[in-house]
């Protein structure tokens, strides 16, 4: 399982052509990914200042609820966010989406985001793309 955060869709949508295998593989169903409903609230806000065409983050939010594992803000997910932000100094943000990957149980994650880089485990890896 694989974590897609939101920088993965934004270079998706500016049409990196090594992304679309990626995505194709979700959409097909041979591989599950996991988004943070923050990244939806972050797509959102970028599409409300204009930086995001409006009718293809529609299709992409489609996409995402139809083919991904949508998780969603908990108490659990707090506390593990916390500790993350705390220990990675990480935004409020960035740190809720990164636990969420870890307790969806993902094996890698596909961000932009260079902090991410400093957390390190066995059983997921962060890949900078």
């Amino acid at each position: 399982m694989i974590g897609l955060d939101t920088g993965f869709f934004i270079k998706l949508l500016q049409g990196q052509a090594n992304l679309k295998g990626v995505w194709l593989s979700v959409v097909g169903g041979k591989e599950k990914a996991v988004v943070s409903v923050l990244t939806l609230f972050e797509l959102e806000r970028l599409k409300l200042k204009g930086l995001i065409n409006c009718e293809a983050l529609e299709a992409l939010r489609e996409a995402i609820f139809l083919n991904c594992l949508v998780v969603e803000v908990n108490a659990d997910l707090v506390v593990e966010a916390a500790r993350l932000s705390y220990g990675l100094k990480l935004a409020t943000v960035d740190s809720i989406i990164l636990a969420s990957f870890k307790l969806a149980g993902c094996k890698k994650v596909l961000t932009t985001d260079s902090l991410w880089k400093n957390y390190r485990s066995k059983l997921m890896k962060i890949e900078i793309i």
